[in-house]
């Protein structure tokens, strides 16, 4: 009974502090911002970039410390 009471009371006290605490309203969707923001486009560049840069190295056939330094130097490139 004594263990009962104790998690009766944990419960009610956690759902009490959840009941209290803010709800934070969804974000709705205003005209003026863009459906898609330019980070993903950053990333999708960045992506791009790793794929090209792997199938070169992957062309060359190059292994280890030789694939490390190339895939630095490719990623490195501006451009």
């Amino acid at each position: 009974m004594r263990k009962f009471l104790t998690l009766l009371g944990l419960t009610l006290s956690l759902g009490l502090a959840q009941a209290a605490s803010p709800a934070t309203p969804a974000k709705a969707a205003s005209a003026a911002t863009p459906a898609t923001p330019a980070v993903p486009a950053a990333k999708s560049a960045q992506q791009n970039k790793m794929k090209t840069c792997n199938k070169e190295a992957a062309d060359k056939k190059l292994k280890g410390d030789e694939r490390k330094v190339f895939m630095k130097s490719c990623l490195s490139n501006k451009g």
